[in-house]
């Protein structure tokens, strides 16, 4: 009986390395659909171009400013910061201007442990750019491209009550 038992214990193990290889194999693999690799940030939606016209989107122009503490926009230049900022579940900055060449929002999430983002809408009430969703306390920070002027919405997806004005010159 003993070597019957023996011959029995090889084929589980046999079973548990296959299983491992399997596993590691679907890890692994780029046809598999998972793997333990960070997910990719987030791509911004591209905003209409100025010579679109209402109601389409024109490919992005591949020109995005570039992030850094540049001081809050207020005139034009491709190189200014925007920041927004969320506390108390309301944006405490409701009103912003960038320039129209593009710009670097900074997101501002002052809400511990609270999820926020920022959707810009143009006045057609199309989504033209949005971050991703983040608790706080943290700020991110997203390279916007250009966009025609004009008056835009901005609003938090989570949060529906929390809507802004971006003036867009």
């Amino acid at each position: 009986m003993t070597p019957m038992h023996h011959t029995r214990r090889p084929v589980p193990a046999l079973l548990g390395v296959l299983a491992i290889a399997a596993l590691v194999a679907a890890c692994t693999s780029a046809s598999a659909g998972w793997t333990y690799a960070p997910a990719p940030p987030p791509t911004p939606v591209p905003s209409a171009g100025a010579s679109a016209s209402a109601g389409t989107s024109a490919a992005p122009s591949g020109s995005e400013a570039p992030s850094g503490s540049a001081p809050a926009a207020s005139g034009s230049g491709g190189g200014a910061t925007v920041t927004i900022t969320a506390q108390n579940i309301q944006f405490t900055t409701p009103t912003v201007t960038a320039p129209s060449s593009g710009f670097t929002l900074a997101f501002d999430n002052e809400d511990a442990g609270t999820p926020h983002d920022v959707q810009i809408k143009d006045p057609n009430g199309q989504k033209v750019f949005e971050t991703d969703i983040f608790p706080g306390v943290a700020t991110k920070t997203y390279p916007v491209g250009p966009l025609p002027a004009g008056a835009y919405t901005f609003v938090c997806t989570v949060h529906s009550n929390m809507t802004g004005t971006l003036t867009v010159q």
